[in-house]
């Protein structure tokens, strides 16, 4: 059984997640990343994109509009500017995000900022298009 670590993940309006995972994955400013235990010490800027973790219970995908991870050999704490759980909303309000998003984008002259809000768009339509099925 790998090991686990603390992982919590807070948002401006409240702690979406406080669990002991095995993995998380990260969306990075300078490339995804996956944490495990024991990980090296290092604060990172998170882009527009997902947090895939690992639990003991499953999977779990959470959608963030950026923010920071403190990464510890015994825990990772990621402050989100904004987030929210892909299985727990409702179309309406991804809807919502992706046109907030897409107006953000087209604000922009930042052409690395540019990408990653194309990038959080396209991650937005495959979460909606995933909801509209189910």
């Amino acid at each position: 059984m790998p090991q686990s670590f603390s992982f919590e993940l807070v948002s401006p309006e409240r702690v979406l997640l406080s669990v002991e995972a095995q993995q998380v994955e990260l969306p990075g400013v300078d490339g995804d990343m996956t944490i495990l235990a024991g990980h090296a010490p290092v604060v990172a800027a998170l882009r527009p994109g997902t947090i895939h973790s690992v639990t003991a219970d499953g999977k779990t995908a959470i959608f963030v509009q950026g923010g920071v991870a403190d990464i510890r050999p015994e825990g990772l704490v990621v402050l989100a500017e904004r987030a929210f759980a892909t299985a727990e909303v409702d179309v309406r309000q991804i809807e919502a995000e992706l046109a907030a998003t897409e107006a953000a984008l087209a604000a922009s002259n930042d052409d690395e900022a540019r990408q990653h809000l194309a990038n959080a768009i396209e991650q937005m339509k495959v979460i909606l298009a995933q909801r509209q099925k189910g």
